[in-house]
């Protein structure tokens, strides 16, 4: 006789102020706790998983289908997740896409990932937005609701948090030397691709990059060579760079006086271009300071005004701190602004070759509107006689 289909394991998500919502497990069993965050993007739960921004983070998916493409080794924005627990409100049953090669509940098991399904993400977004980001703990053991809500407000969070250090690279290296890991995918139009040739020679800080950022410098024409956060300006000069890129990253903006250190000292004497993380830590360099956001941006959707244009753009982004734009110096124009809150999107400086935007024009996943920027580098570097 068959055996009877054993019964889901239980889940429990606790928040710090006490709410609670339970589901069934999947993915590794055990307990995490960090910041509890969402994210509206339709597609592309494997490379929210695989972005290093994440760090110390339980993502919730507030789309409610998660899982029917399942995953695949190509489409990881870094050699593994980060995410600390993942919580949708329902897993598919079936990986259904000529790319995949295991199922999303295989691969969080196999990264010891605790996810969380029949979770009503609706009420736990509505929640976060109205009292904003809290710690959360996920667990699959056996304890009660009380020890749960304890351990998420006592656990970690973001602010204050250098994670930087745990996700960067710990030796600089050379970003696709064969030029093939740089290729659009492989799809019936794009198998005989070719990329342009290396005009531009730049460095790009690994604060927690992502591997779609690297392959966008690429097809724009810049050959990479990263290097760990902590590098200070004089070993970056030494290769004598076109120009430098600060990349996304995790965690707190304001705790990386390295970083702020560093790029003051590269301010003036070569061009450049930051985003994410790397637009708060020139926002730092310039002077002035961040804040953290209520619930933060973490999405496909987000709607950004080009002050200049006037014109409006979909773009991706992941961030939970924003620049204040009070503490920005006069030599520093803000160039682009969020539509929903109003917030700093973008930034440059009016004398020196520097500019940076809030979101990833890289998008992955998201929409292409804010592709432009990386041409905007390598013109920005032109002008400059490099």
């Amino acid at each position: 006789m068959p055996q009877p289909a054993s019964r889901p394991l239980k889940a429990l998500l606790a928040l710090e102020d006490g709410r609670l919502f339970e589901g069934e497990s999947f993915g590794a069993s055990g307990t995490c706790v960090g910041e509890i965050c969402f994210n509206t993007s339709m597609t592309g739960y494997q490379e929210v998983l695989t972005d290093p921004s994440y760090r110390g983070q339980i993502v919730a998916m507030t789309y409610p289908l998660i899982g029917n493409y399942g995953t695949n080794e190509a489409d990881a924005e870094s050699r593994s997740p980060h995410v600390r627990g993942f919580v949708v409100e329902e897993l598919s049953g079936i990986a259904s896409n000529w790319r995949a090669e295991i199922s999303l509940e295989e691969y969080l098991r196999r990264w010891n990932i605790p996810g969380v399904q029949g979770i009503d993400t609706r009420a736990l977004t509505r929640h976060l937005r109205t009292l904003g980001a809290m710690k959360a703990c996920l667990t699959t053991g056996k304890i009660s609701a009380e020890e749960a809500v304890r351990r998420a407000a006592e656990g970690a969070g973001v602010i204050g948090m250098d994670y930087v250090r745990e996700v960067t690279t710990p030796a600089a290296y050379q970003w696709d030397p064969d030029d093939q890991m740089s290729l659009a995918w492989a799809t019936a139009s794009s198998r005989k691709a070719t990329l342009p040739p290396i005009r531009h020679r730049v460095v790009a800080y690994d604060y927690g990059i992502k591997e779609n950022i690297l392959r966008r410098l690429r097809q724009n024409g810049f050959g990479v060579t990263v290097v760990p956060a902590a590098t200070t300006a004089e070993e970056v000069l030494q290769s004598k760079p076109e120009g430098v890129f600060l990349s996304n990253g995790p965690g707190d903006p304001s705790v990386l006086d390295y970083a702020h250190q560093a790029v003051r000292d590269l301010m003036g004497r070569t061009p450049i271009f930051g985003i994410c993380l790397g637009h708060q830590v020139l926002g730092f360099a310039f002077g002035g300071r961040t804040f953290k956001l209520k619930f933060g941006h973490r999405g496909g959707n987000q709607p950004v005004k080009d002050l200049a244009t006037g014109k409006v753009a979909i773009t991706s982004q992941n961030h939970g701190f924003a620049v204040d734009p009070e503490s920005l110096p006069d030599e520093v124009e803000v160039t682009h602004i969020n539509l929903n809150d109003g917030t700093v999107e973008g930034m440059r400086h009016r004398e020196l070759p520097i500019f940076s935007v809030q979101y990833h024009p890289e998008a992955a996943p998201g929409p292409h509107d804010a592709g432009y920027f990386f041409a905007e580098f390598a013109r920005l570097i032109e002008r400059r006689g490099g």
